[in-house]
């Protein structure tokens, strides 16, 4: 599966205007999603929900091969190797040390990791150039403050003042009024 058809595979970014791609007749998706949310919580429903939109229906033609839902670090060790073993069609992960215990576990399992910054994390040379078996999303990534800072802009013309409240983790996000 290639990286580009990978991403509109799983839907994970709801704003960007992506088709439903074609599906195999009878096919069923296999994959893995290992995240800190529970299974019944806003994130991991939203991303279910997009899914769906998309046209993939657990117990239709997508399975989980895994119960990854609110795995935490601890679980690595016996989780990794099981889930790579049970070899998805592609491995959702959310957070870096995870990430970085599958990149070290497959080469051929495409991974989709969400992270805060996935040049800082290793994961990729720079935005347009991922890794390996490795794409994703970066949350924070300081590579897109400035178009993040356009968009704003470009939303509000008219605005004088303009106040972004972030956690300490973020307070690298600096906006400059020109």
């Amino acid at each position: 599966m290639k990286r580009r058809d990978l991403i509109k595979f799983i839907g994970l970014a709801a704003s960007w205007p992506l088709g439903v791609t074609a599906q195999e007749q009878g096919r069923v998706y296999r994959l893995a999603v290992v995240t800190t949310t529970g299974r019944d919580e806003p994130p991991t429903l939203a991303f279910l929900d997009e899914l769906r939109a998309l046209g993939f229906v657990e117990g239709k033609n997508l399975e989980f091969v895994s119960d990854g839902f609110r795995f935490n670090n601890e679980q690595a060790a016996t989780m990794v190797p099981a889930i790579v073993k049970a070899a998805p069609d592609a491995i959702v992960i959310a957070g870096d040390f995870i990430a970085e215990r599958f990149q070290e576990a497959t080469k051929s399992i495409p991974l989709v990791v969400m992270t805060e910054d996935m040049v800082a994390a290793g994961f990729a040379a720079s935005l347009a150039s991922p890794v390996g078996n490795i794409t994703g999303i970066s949350l924070m990534s300081p590579d897109l403050d400035g178009k993040r800072q356009d968009i704003l802009f470009e939303a509000t013309p008219d605005a004088h003042v303009i106040a972004i409240l972030a956690d300490s983790i973020s307070q690298r996000w600096k906006l400059q009024l020109g």
